[in-house]
């Protein structure tokens, strides 16, 4: 999932930048409105840390090899604070284990912050549906959803971003086949991180439901 420096080109990696600056300053925004900024931040840090150590985690799915990335989990547990909680892992992973690159920390922060944002607003829908419903089903389907989600739409992107640069010297039908398998590789991860997410959320609810507050 994580993009290594030397397989953009150096358009795409600007272009990462270019998005995740703005994204980065929006979301900043939104999170100095609240009433309280800075409650969050241990959470946050808590969560950047687990976002951090995920990558580590490797699953076996033939033909590939995924990892855990959990961007869905700080979307729907951190709201506005995932993108920068997620910025920040990137640079960690780059410079201290080597994970991704420092030129594509901007691609990455879309590829995985973006999804986040998504399934923080994905988990917020259960406030829409909750009358008529126990809060504890409907925080399960919704933690499910914004965990798949997250994986999933990175996964999208991550596809569209190396389906379209791949080198005029490689071989376009080796690469594609690749592609193809790694981003398929992602389904059984977006069934593990949903599941994930359900675990954390009504565990949450139960004992420190004020957590789920984003």
């Amino acid at each position: 999932m994580h993009i290594p420096d030397g397989i953009l080109p150096a358009q795409a990696c600007i272009g990462g930048y270019a998005i995740a600056t703005p994204v980065t300053w929006y979301c900043l925004r939104q999170i100095n409105r609240q009433k309280d900024p800075t409650a969050q931040i241990p959470k946050a840090s808590l969560l950047t840390a687990a976002f951090f150590v995920a990558s580590s985690i490797h699953i076996p799915i033939p033909p590939a090899s995924v990892h855990l990335v959990f961007n869905g989990v700080l979307g729907a547990m951190l709201g506005y604070h995932a993108f920068p909680a997620i910025l920040i892992g990137l640079f960690f992973q780059a410079i201290i284990i080597g994970h991704g690159g420092l030129t594509t920390i901007g691609v990455n922060a879309v590829m995985m912050g973006v999804p986040a944002l998504l399934a923080y607003h994905v988990f917020q829908l259960r406030y829409h549906v909750r009358r008529g419903r126990s809060d504890r089903w409907t925080t399960g389907i919704f933690a499910f959803l914004a965990g798949a989600v997250g994986i999933g739409v990175a996964a999208l992107i991550f596809f569209a971003l190396i389906i379209t640069t791949i080198p005029s010297g490689f071989n376009a039908t080796t690469e594609q086949a690749a592609i193809y398998g790694l981003t398929l590789a992602h389904i059984p991860l977006m069934l593990i991180e949903g599941t994930f997410t359900v675990m954390l959320a009504l565990f949450l609810q139960r004992v420190k439901p004020e957590l789920l507050e984003s």
